[in-house]
């Protein structure tokens, strides 16, 4: 369980400290979702055909998936802002050198070192957030954090993609290099000194893995945040080859995706401070729901939009698993912090590799929808499992 916050957290600023964290966020999403955008252009650049360009996306992501879980061990003894200033700075090197590369090979192992400092980075921001504020507002301070990475999907992308057209994909890179300079300034400055626990020790985090709640925890995220990453994926396809509009429309659509997630973040961590387990379960029906409507509503462009704002706005069911993970993770709460976003980007990967196994086998663009609606009550029904699991393990009932 986190512990309250105390009287030396507390002498900084909060909204200080949020804000810095947050600004990391704000990079780590802009560097991670616009770089699916600048594929056609360092595919050009680099000789490479779009499906190879395609596999940076996939170097990163695999960077993430490991590296969450490995940082988080190997810096159990390390001062968390110390930490996290390392962590940028990794973070600032990897995409500075991405800016730089001349080769394709190059390219990937930059990527891979991007992404790397990604799940750690989250994790332990999230730990620092929720030691500043009482226990009852500690979803709403995470979910603050996460908004840095929600906002990036509305400014820092859209601009990184216009940065990337209009003097070359480089530059979104090196403005993503910037932008971790400038959190690593944030985070000396405001962030509170916070030593490490005497007693930590990697093979204590690693006792995390051994307890069933947060497996199950992870696999929730895994499997239910799939379905969002399934027809995310697929819309741009979708309203070129579908709702028949113009190329020109899916930022604007991608904006209101990213609109959606940054205020359902705000609002499902605000449901999950009073109830946190009944949010999580109307978050994965909401999810459902929404995801299924995408392909009843995908011939049109006006009701595309509000489905699209939709589903976004159920993304906000990241905030409630972490901060669930805080509580069911005991004292091994780094490495259950950074590994739920690796069981975010296992997500990233399931949810478009089966949406592009149905759109394969001729079932169309559109049922991406069905095929993300499963996975979110795929990732309900691991949840009641967890919930079911946890009242037979203890006396103590499990958080509303």
């Amino acid at each position: 369980m986190t512990q309250p916050p105390s009287a030396s957290t507390r002498a900084t600023h909060p909204a200080l400290v949020i804000l810095a964290l947050a600004m990391g966020a704000f990079a780590i999403g802009t560097t991670e979702f616009a770089a699916m955008s600048l594929v056609p252009f360092f595919a050009r650049d680099l000789g490479l055909t779009e499906p190879q360009a395609g596999h940076a996306i996939s170097a990163y992501a695999l960077g993430v998936v490991v590296g969450a879980p490995v940082i988080a061990v190997l810096a159990a003894k390390i001062e968390r802002r110390r930490l996290l200033i390392g962590l940028m700075a990794l973070f600032a090197i990897g995409n500075g050198i991405s800016a730089m590369a001349k080769t394709y090979d190059l390219l990937l192992l930059c990527r891979f070192v991007s992404g790397l400092p990604h799940g750690a980075y989250f994790g332990i921001a999230a730990l620092v957030a929720a030691s500043m504020v009482p226990a009852n507002k500690r979803a709403q301070s995470v979910a603050m954090v996460m908004s840095g990475l929600t906002v990036a999907t509305i400014i820092g992308v859209p601009a990184a993609n216009w940065l990337g057209q209009a003097i070359g994909w480089r530059s979104g890179f090196a403005v993503v290099s910037g932008l971790a300079i400038l959190t690593m300034a944030l985070v000396a400055l405001y962030a509170p000194h916070q030593p490490a626990d005497e007693s930590a020790s990697p093979l204590r985090e690693l006792g995390a893995l051994r307890r069933p709640q947060v497996l199950l925890t992870l696999l929730t995220g895994a499997i239910g945040f799939g379905g969002l990453f399934c027809v995310y994926t697929y819309v741009a396809s979708t309203m070129i080859e579908v709702t028949h509009v113009s190329e020109k429309l899916v930022p604007a659509v991608l904006a209101i995706f990213g609109v959606g997630m940054t205020v359902g973040n705000l609002f499902w961590a605000w449901v999950a401070d009073r109830a946190q387990t009944k949010a999580a379960i109307c978050a994965l029906l909401f999810s459902a729901v929404s995801l299924a409507l995408f392909s009843l509503m995908a011939g049109n462009i006006w009701t595309l939009c509000i489905v699209v704002l939709l589903i976004g706005f159920s993304g906000g069911l990241g905030t409630i698993l972490q901060t669930r993970l805080m509580d069911v993770a005991g004292d091994a709460q780094a490495l259950a912090a950074a590994a739920h976003h690796s069981a975010f980007n296992t997500a990233n990967a399931i949810g478009p590799w089966l949406g592009g196994m149905a759109i394969s086998a001729g079932l169309g663009l559109t049922s991406t929808g069905w095929i993300g609606a499963c996975l979110a009550l795929g990732g309900l029904a691991v949840f009641l499992v967890t919930i079911s699991l946890h009242k037979r393990e203890t006396l103590e009932p499990c958080p509303a």
